[in-house]
């Protein structure tokens, strides 16, 4: 995402815990910065991208938001909760610093083919004057609504693919006993009807090296998809509950895909 910002024409500015994140930017210009302070007091638009809500905060109160200057942006393109990124407008807006909550959806694939999909939400002036910067990695840039409305909408996404993946699981799961070949099944699956990103994803993005990682995250998403409905007085409960059947059973479907 920032390769594609800066080849974008953008003046990029990086900060990054851990300075090897920093070697997917060679041969791109860039400026990186020592401290958070440093890119804060440079920056227009800030965009976050680490793994939780707690991540975010921690770094927002941990010299990001006292530098930076009224009028900038500040942006999240992690997935969390919808009422952390209202609790983060909030928490910003004495310092005029306004906020979007940015999740993005296509993983490593998708930004770097420039195609992701960006769900945001805040207010519309901020969103449309970031929109050219989501742009530079995204094929689809959807403003949704106030603080919190792209983490919803996020949220909603993980849980139908989820969803789907316990849906393909139980239809792979009859190739054995009637005497088909589990693999060649999910193909012809892939160029029919019932094709989806669910399926499409399976020994393309979700292979046997990395399914045991993305099936641990998965389930994470769904806690957090699992609060944000409670949180709303939603009940979700049997969705939920699906859906970790997707995600706990990713492992088991890539393996019968791979016997």
């Amino acid at each position: 995402m920032a390769r594609a910002v800066a080849e974008a024409g953008f003046p990029l500015h990086v900060w990054a815990r851990h300075p090897a994140s920093l070697e997917g930017l060679r041969g791109v210009p860039h400026t990186a910065h020592d401290t958070l302070s440093d890119l804060a007091m440079v920056s227009d638009v800030v965009a976050l991208c680490v793994s939780t809500d707690e991540d975010v905060f921690g770094l927002v109160n941990g010299g990001l938001l006292a530098a930076m200057r009224p009028g900038t942006v500040l942006v999240n393109h992690g997935t969390g909760l919808p009422a952390a990124a209202v609790r983060l407008t909030e928490l910003c807006a004495p310092a005029g610093v306004e906020v979007l909550d940015a999740p993005v959806s296509g993983g490593r694939p998708g930004a770097v083919e420039r195609r992701l999909t960006t769900l945001v939400g805040g207010p519309e002036p901020a969103a449309r004057r970031c929109e050219p910067v989501f742009a530079a990695f995204s094929a689809h840039v959807v403003h949704l609504g106030a603080a919190g409305s792209g983490q919803l909408a996020k949220l909603l996404n993980n849980a139908l693919l989820m969803l789907n993946q316990a849906a393909v699981a139980d239809i792979v799961a009859l190739a054995g006993p009637l005497g088909l070949d589990a693999a060649r099944v999910a193909d012809v699956l892939k160029l029919a009807s019932a094709a989806s990103a669910a399926l499409t994803l399976l020994n393309t993005m979700v292979t046997p090296d990395n399914v045991e990682h993305l099936s641990g995250v998965e389930a994470l998403d769904m806690e957090l998809f699992d609060a944000a409905m409670r949180q709303a007085g939603v009940d979700a409960a049997a969705i939920t509950a699906r859906g970790l059947a997707g995600a706990n059973g990713l492992p088991e479907l890539v393996r019968r895909l791979n016997a």
